[in-house]
Formats: C-alpha cells, sequence, structure tokens
C-alpha cells in the first residue's frame, strides 16, 4: 500500500472558521500526513478556535490576514518566508458577499457589494498566488474552493455565484502563467456541505436536501470526501499531471441535465 510522507512539507491554509470549514476538512489529510501547517485567519475572534483546533499539529503556526489589505498579505508572507523558508501548498477558502447580496434579486445588486465580493471571493487568490509563487521556487500547487453556482443559476447564491465564476477564471489564468514554474492551480467545485458559511444562503436546508436526492450518488457528499480530492489535486505523486481543472465533488449532481420522477415516485 502507497504510504504518502509529507514530513518536511509546507502549506499555508486560509479560510478556516471553525471544526466544520471546508478548509479544515482540507488541511486534516495534509497534517496527517506530516506536513507542517501556516493559518491565516480574518479577525480577532477566529483566533481562540483555531488555537484550540490546531494545538495537537506539530509546528502550526497562527497568521492574522485581512485579504483585502495588501499590507497585511505582505506581512503574511513575509513571516512565511522567514519561518518556512518555502511553501508547497496553498489551500484558498476564502469567500464572502455582504448578506444582502442572497436576500435580494441580483439584479439589485450594488456597487460596493460587488466590489467587496469580487475582492476577497476572487481577487484574493491572484493575490495570495502573486506572492505564494516566490516561495515555491521548486514547485508547487494550490486549490481553491467554487460551487456550481459559478456556471449555472442557483437561485440566492446571485453575486457570490459570479464571484466564483471569476474565481474559476482567475485559476486558468493563474495555472497557465505559473506552468512554467511547475506551480499547479485547480479549483475544486464541491456539493452542498453543511457550514457556517452555508447558512447565509437562503433556502439552503432545501438545496441541501434536493442535491442529495437528485445526485447520482442519492446522496450528499462529506467533507471528508472534499479533504481527500483536495490531497490529490495539492500533492504531485497524486495529481502532478493536473492544473488548471475545476474538478467537481458533489455526487455527480453537476452533470445531470433532466431530473424525473423515480421509479415508484408518484411525482408527475
Amino acid at each position: 500500500m502507497y504510504q504518502l510522507d509529507l514530513t518536511g512539507k509546507r502549506a499555508l491554509v486560509m479560510g478556516v472558521t471553525n471544526q466544520r470549514s471546508l478548509a479544515w476538512a482540507l488541511a486534516q489529510p495534509l497534517a496527517a500526513a506530516g506536513a507542517t501547517i501556516a493559518y491565516s485567519y480574518q479577525g480577532d475572534r477566529l483566533r481562540p478556535t483555531l488555537e484550540k483546533l490546531t494545538e495537537d499539529q506539530p509546528g502550526a503556526t497562527l497568521h492574522a490576514c485581512d485579504v483585502t489589505d495588501d499590507a497585511q498579505l505582505d506581512a503574511l508572507f513575509g513571516d512565511l518566508e522567514r519561518d518556512h523558508g518555502h511553501l508547497d501548498f496553498v489551500v484558498h477558502a476564502l469567500a464572502y458577499a455582504p448578506p444582502a447580496t442572497f436576500a435580494a434579486p441580483f439584479v439589485e445588486t450594488g456597487r460596493d457589494d460587488w466590489k467587496l465580493a469580487m475582492d476577497v471571493s476572487a481577487y484574493s487568490l491572484v493575490a495570495v498566488a502573486n506572492r505564494a509563487r516566490r516561495l515555491m521556487q521548486g514547485g508547487g500547487s494550490m486549490v481553491t474552493l467554487t460551487y456550481l453556482a459559478a456556471e449555472r443559476v442557483v437561485p440566492h447564491y446571485n453575486m457570490m455565484g459570479v464571484a466564483k465564476a471569476a474565481l474559476e477564471a482567475s485559476v486558468r489564468y493563474l495555472a497557465y502563467d505559473l506552468g512554467p514554474q511547475g506551480v499547479r492551480v485547480n479549483a475544486i467545485s464541491a456539493g452542498p456541505v453543511r457550514t457556517i458559511a452555508a447558512r447565509s444562503i437562503a433556502g439552503f436546508g432545501d438545496m441541501y436536501s434536493e442535491a442529495g436526492r437528485q445526485s447520482m450518488l442519492r446522496r450528499n457528499i462529506t467533507a471528508e470526501e472534499v479533504g481527500g480530492l483536495g490531497l490529490s489535486l495539492l500533492v504531485p505523486e497524486l495529481g502532478g499531471g493536473v492544473t488548471g481543472e475545476t474538478v467537481y465533488v458533489d455526487a455527480g449532481f453537476h452533470a445531470i441535465g433532466m431530473f424525473l420522477p423515480q421509479a415508484g415516485s408518484d411525482e408527475g
């Protein structure tokens, strides 16, 4: 059986808010394989949770960073260069749109709300990649999180869907720019998972239930399945030939074009 050993590898994981975060699910297999992880967080209120989550991870470090502030991004990567010297993996699990953009029709999106959602949810990957590449002289890999609403209308997702579309396009352009350096960039399009962020979407409970009922596997995915896919994309021994891709882990939901009543159903 193949044993994955990431001892000596360095990772940056951005976006853990609690133990149910997909960022945390992506960090777990890296840590289990021996990678040393630096975690960035936005806001002092998140630090106690991260301290508790990472207390058993050797060498884990915590770094405050607001990704809308270039000075804080510069400070974060300055700390990483000083403490680790190099970087092998980046997990970008950052997204935000003001609550009003989920509640109101998309056509009413305000200019400032558009700018903020794009800044945090899409441009932050570009800003991070530009700094991370300097610590990846021997090659590396980056993974971000997207969602099906980037290419199809998902009611209430609204501005976040547009931001995710920009994020996916950014993945492709970054993969092109960084490929000659041996740095790979991919996106994971995960099906609905019960996270804190998901609670901000009106009707999420119904969306979650229907996605599980209508998916090819007739179930919802788990956070652990997202983490497993992330590991395969990040580690070159597993996914070294994959870059510029949006890879789905949604129990096959994205590939279905029409839903019909199941055998024995009274629908229709």
